[in-house]
C-alpha cells in the first residue's frame, strides 16, 4: 500500500496518468471494439432464438375457374364461374418446433460462452501487456536515475583530473562509462513506449496518453497460489463452450430427425359452384419416398462426433495449460525468494564497499566500475524477474479460469 501510495503521489507530481491493473481490465471489456461485435452476435442469437419458437402462418387463398370475356352465350359470372375461398394451416409434427428452440437456444448459449472467452482472453492480454509496461517502465526509472547519479562521479574526477589527483586516461573511462549507461537508458525509453502503446493497443483504446504510471510491481511476498486442474475444467470457458457446442450438436441432430418426419397442411373454405355454396376441406402431406433428410441426418451425427472429440481435445490442453502455468509460477517465484533478492542485496552491498574503497584509494577505478555495472545488471535482472513472475502470475489465474 505504501508503495503504491508512493507511486501515486510522484506521479501526480510529474503530471502522468496513474493506470491501475483493474482500470486497464475494466475499460478494455467496457471499451473494448470486439467486445461490443460480441455483444451484438449474441442480440443476433437471440433474434434466432425467438424466431425459432415461432409456428407457420396460415395461407389465404382466393381463386375463380372457367372465368371467360366475351363470346356467345351470355356469360353470367356468378352462376357459370367456380369460386374458390379458403385457409390452410401447416402443423409442424415431430416436435419440430420444440427442436428448433432447442437448436438455437444451444445457439445463444454458445455465443453468449463466445462472448465471455473473448473477453477473458481480451483480459488476460491487458495483464501480460500491463505488467511489461509497468516492468519496462521501471526500468527506464532505474536507468535513468543511475544515469543521473552516475554523472556526480563523472563530475568528482573531473575535479579530481583538474587536481592532478588523476589520470586523464581514468576520466575517459568514467565518461564512457556514463555515455553507455545514457544509452541504455535512451534504450529503455524506447522499450517502454512500445509497452505503452502495445498495453493501449490490446485494451482497444483509440488515443494513447503520453504520460502513464503503472502499478509497482515490485511485491511484499509470493505466496504460492493453489491449483486444482479439475475446477479448471468446470471453470474454464473454453471447455464449457466445448461442451455447449456437444449440446448444440446434438440439438441440431435431433432436429434433422424430426424434420425427416413429413408435416401435415389443413386445408378450409368455400367452393361456389354454378349458385351454388359448398364447404372445401381438405389435408395435404409429403410422401417421403426419396427425401427422408438422410444427407442432413448424417451430416448432423457426424457434427456430434467431431464437436465430442473436441471438448476432449480441449480437456487435454487445459490440463497441460494448467500444469505449465503452475511451474512456471512456482518456478519464477523460487528464484525471486531464493536467488534474486539476496543476489541483487550483495550486489548493491559489493557497489557500496566498492564506492567508500576507491575513494579511500583501495580499490583501482575499473573495479569500481565493475561493481556499478554489477549493481545495474543485478537490478535490472530483477526487474525483469518480477515483470515475468506477475505475467505467470496473470498466465496461471487464466489458465485456472478465474474471472477478471
Amino acid at each position: 500500500m505504501r508503495l503504491a501510495l508512493a507511486a501515486a503521489l510522484v506521479a501526480s507530481a510529474a503530471g502522468q496518468t496513474v493506470l491501475t491493473l483493474r482500470e486497464a481490465v475494466t475499460r478494455a471489456l467496457e471499451e473494448h471494439p470486439l467486445v461490443a461485435a460480441g455483444r451484438e452476435r449474441v442480440a443476433g442469437a437471440e433474434g434466432l432464438r425467438r424466431q425459432s419458437a415461432l409456428r407457420p402462418n396460415p395461407s389465404f387463398n382466393f381463386q375463380g375457374e372457367n372465368i371467360r370475356f366475351s363470346g356467345p352465350p351470355a356469360f353470367p359470372y356468378w352462376n357459370a364461374t367456380d369460386t374458390f375461398a379458403f385457409v390452410s394451416q401447416t402443423f409442424e409434427t415431430a416436435g419440430k418446433r420444440e427442436r428448433r428452440l432447442e437448436a438455437a437456444t444451444a445457439g445463444l448459449t454458445r455465443a453468449e460462452l463466445e462472448l465471455e472467452l473473448l473477453r477473458r482472453q481480451i483480459a488476460a492480454r491487458v495483464k501480460q501487456a500491463y505488467w511489461a509496461a509497468a516492468g519496462s517502465r521501471r526500468a527506464l526509472e532505474l536507468l535513468e536515475e543511475t544515469a543521473r547519479n552516475f554523472q556526480l562521479t563523472v563530475r568528482y574526477h573531473e575535479v579530481r583530473v583538474q587536481e592532478g589527483a588523476m589520470a586523464e586516461a581514468d576520466l575517459l573511462r568514467v565518461r564512457l562509462e556514463g555515455e553507455r549507461i545514457a544509452l541504455a537508458a535512451a534504450a529503455a525509453a524506447l522499450e517502454a513506449d512500445r509497452a505503452r502503446i502495445g498495453l493501449f493497443r490490446e485494451m482497444g483504446q483509440a488515443g494513447i496518453p503520453d504520460g502513464v504510471s503503472y502499478e509497482p510491481i515490485e511485491l511484499d511476498e509470493a505466496p504460492p497460489m493453489i491449483v486444482d486442474p479439475e475446477s479448471a475444467l468446470r471453470d474454464r470457458i473454453e471447455v464449457r463452450l466445448a461442451r455447449a457446442a456437444v449440446e448444440q450438436a446434438q440439438a441440431t441432430y435431433r432436429l434433422q430427425l424430426a424434420t425427416a418426419r413429413p408435416d401435415l397442411t389443413g386445408v378450409l373454405g368455400l367452393k361456389r359452384t354454378e349458385g351454388l355454396n359448398t364447404v372445401l376441406a381438405g389435408l395435404q402431406f409429403d410422401i417421403p419416398l426419396r427425401n427422408r433428410n438422410q444427407g442432413n441426418i448424417a451430416a448432423a451425427a457426424a457434427a456430434v462426433q467431431a464437436a465430442r472429440a473436441e471438448l476432449a481435445a480441449t480437456e487435454n490442453v487445459v490440463r497441460a495449460e494448467v500444469a505449465a502455468a503452475a511451474r512456471d509460477y512456482e518456478i519464477r517465484r523460487s528464484q525471486i525468494l531464493g536467488s534474486l533478492r539476496p543476489m541483487m542485496a550483495e550486489a548493491a552491498e559489493s557497489a557500496q564497499i566498492a564506492q567508500a574503497a576507491y575513494r579511500e584509494g583501495g580499490w583501482d577505478l575499473l573495479r569500481l566500475l565493475d561493481a556499478e555495472r554489477l549493481r545495474l545488471e543485478t537490478e535490472l535482472l530483477y526487474i525483469r524477474a518480477l515483470t515475468e513472475f506477475r505475467q505467470s502470475a496473470a498466465a496461471l489465474e487464466a489458465a485456472l479460469g478465474l474471472a477478471p
